[in-house]
């Protein structure tokens, strides 16, 4: 962490001066069409219900009661009472690093990659033996594993769906609101690896800074410790793999709590010279502007002819295969958001039409409200871009895994749905404050709000996939460039550090110079390529020079507006208030939740103390004695022993 920190503070004062210089000379790109919801899960919650959960502890099977908040973290509850009541959860999940897997093969092909030479063979797993057929594993590479099961298929793909939504969210990156911290912190752990000679894209840069820290550490420690322990572990197969586990939560644990210690006590060293900083920077702009340009100018000389031989030899000839492979599924992804949100209008039409009135049409309004964040009707487009492959350039390239790009599309998606559906909700619910209107007039109100926001959906997610098309092109070709030039480079940077005036020193390093350099050299390529994606027509792309403009002057108002509370405006709005702690009673709880209990052909929602009786016989056989113990308040728990 002392030679990461010194990183940080170096890259806390390049980004400290790149945001004051982008405030006073300010910038920005295409305009949205859609509106933007801030807080689109306020008063949500995402899913709950009832899990079988393994307790390593007795090697029990156990029913808990499993809430996921609009925060996406996972949390476990011994029954619905208990977090009903308020009580503290027995455990939280943060799924960020995680994989949320649905068979125990898949589990142990990657549970084999733990210890060289253990491996695992289907049928006696670990040491863990699923109480169902349909078990749900969140594997980590470093942190502990958790192992749930369900009753049914259908509850298994649509929790499955919702632990996915969770790693996504969670692997999602830092907040690009903040525009200083940020930048240093992912700066600095970019250029921290590349010290370590690791470039290219990197799997676990996700979670909050801590967790990212922890996994930089983990980078390094692993496999040492692995090495020099993984031989001494004794016993079986399935033993050595569990104390292995064991070992590896244990020092993950630890090292996430100093790196939370040290993250903090960074980042407020920081604070504290932000104020001197910011006033050097203010007073001193144009000159050290002048100084960077100056110095720049030098390294570009020296950088750009090698820069552009390594392009036109090694990167040119693969710019279009990489830009196609990331097109197709992407635009395939995008494209079925737009047929889902379409598919729903016109169900909404329809009922409307033939259920009669607002009352209806507040009912059906609540469930669309929040689309974007029903990991199960959203499924189909996940899928799409989960196609994704760059089989043949990983390797070239040094690319770990697609999966960045697919989990970085597949927010995007997410985005683009919520903002298509909060603009519909807006314009909508203008419409018929202005005037009462049922039956046909009510559905010609709304095919017209549709046309105008499928419009501004086709532009802003061209804007979005040209945009994310050029980041991913930059995030696969950079890394290569730089691992490939800096050999060469490098030695030659001293005497460009003594150009830099002492004062201006911390603002204006080499190193970030060097990469704005290589940058440069191939934007323009990048930049060319989409544009010609654009002006073919591929992929329902826009040319650059198609810009919306004054479209819907006074739109842009009702983005001001709070999300739209179609129950309680138009039907439902009767229910009472909900009073118990942390917003999650019965009645709201269940009108706030974004997906829908399971429910299973010919009956009601699915209890989450499900079918015990039923069970028994197929639990019996497979484990022997069953205990079904009666938990308080008429609970059910189910334990195998």
């Amino acid at each position: 962490m002392g030679e990461f920190g010194h990183v940080y503070k170096e890259q806390y004062a390049v980004a400290l001066f790149n945001s004051v210089r982008f405030e006073i000379e300010g910038g920005g790109g295409p305009q949205s069409q859609l509106l933007h919801r801030k807080n689109p899960l306020e008063d949500h919650s995402i899913f709950s219900g009832g899990l079988f959960q393994y307790l390593e502890g007795n090697k029990k099977w156990r029913n808990r009661f499993v809430f996921v908040a609009d925060s996406y973290n996972v949390s476990f509850y011994e029954n619905k009472v208990a977090h009903e009541r308020g009580l503290h959860p027995r455990g939280t999940i943060n799924c960020a690093g995680y994989k949320a897997l649905t068979s125990m093969e898949e589990y142990l092909d990657l549970v084999s990659t733990s210890l060289p030479g253990v491996k695992a063979k289907v049928g006696s797993g670990p040491f863990v033996k699923g109480a169902t057929q349909f078990p749900l594993i969140l594997w980590h590479p470093y942190a502990r594993h958790h192992y749930f099961c369900v009753l049914t298929e259908k509850e298994q793909t649509k929790w499955h769906a919702v632990l996915q939504d969770c790693v996504r969210h969670s692997n999602n990156g830092l907040s690009e609101e903040c525009r200083v911290q940020t930048p240093a912190f992912t700066d600095a752990v970019r250029l921290y690896r590349q010290a370590q000679g690791h470039y290219g894209t990197w799997d676990m840069m996700c979670g909050g800074p801590p967790q990212i820290l922890a996994n930089l550490v983990m980078e390094t420690l692993y496999p040492e410790l692995r090495n020099l322990i993984g031989p001494r572990l004794k016993g079986k197969m399935q033993q050595r793999q569990r104390n292995w586990m064991l070992i590896s939560e244990a020092v993950y644990k630890q090292v996430l709590s100093q790196t939370q210690a040290q993250y903090e006590a960074l980042v407020q060293a920081c604070e504290v010279e932000t104020p001197r900083l910011d006033a050097a920077l203010r007073t001193d702009m144009d000159q050290i502007i002048t100084s960077k340009e100056h110095v720049s100018g030098k390294i570009r000389a020296l950088v750009l002819p090698r820069a552009e031989q390594l392009l036109r030899r090694s990167v040119q000839p693969y710019v279009s295969s990489i830009l196609e492979a990331l097109m197709e599924p992407t635009s395939t992804g995008f494209s079925e958001v737009r047929d889902v949100f379409f598919r729903e209008l016109v169900e909404v039409s329809k009922n409307t039409l033939n259920g009669g009135g607002k009352d209806k049409l507040g009912e059906h309004m609540e469930k669309i409200s929040m689309l974007a964040f029903h990991p199960v009707k959203m499924q189909s487009c996940y899928e799409k871009v989960e196609q994704l492959s760059l089989e043949g350039l990983q390797q070239r390239f040094d690319v770990s895994s697609p999966s960045v790009f697919v989990q970085r599309a597949q927010i995007l998606m997410r985005e683009q749905m919520d903002n298509a559906v909060y603009t519909f909700e807006q314009l909508l619910h203008q419409s018929l404050e202005e005037k009462d209107q049922r039956g046909e007039d009510l559905c010609k109100t709304i095919q017209c709000c549709q046309d105008r926001v499928l419009k501004k959906y086709d532009y802003d997610s061209s804007t979005v996939r040209k945009k994310f098309f050029r980041e991913a092109l930059l995030q696969i070709i950079i890394p290569y460039m730089l691992k490939q030039l800096a050999p060469s480079c490098h030695p030659d940077f001293p005497p460009f550090q003594e150009m830099i005036f002492e004062d201006f020193s911390q603002f204006i390093l080499v190193e970030n110079m060097f990469e704005e350099v290589v940058l440069q050299s191939v934007t323009k390529d990048i930049m060319m390529a989409v544009k010609e994606a654009a002006v073919q027509k591929r992929h329902n792309l826009y040319r650059d020079s198609m810009i919306l403009t004054n479209s819907d002057p006074n739109l842009h108002l009702l983005g001001e507006s709070p999300s739209v509370d179609w129950a309680t405006q138009f039907g439902g709005g009767d229910e009472e208030p909900d009073k118990t702690p942390e917003g999650c009673g019965r009645s709201k709880w269940q009108r706030r939740q974004v997906v829908s209990m399971i429910k299973l052909d010919g009956m009601g929602p699915l209890p989450y103390e499900s079918c015990l009786e039923g069970l028994q016989d197929m639990f019996t056989e497979m484990h022997g004695r069953i205990d079904v113990t009666l938990w308080c308040m008429g609970t059910h728990s189910l334990v195998i022993a």
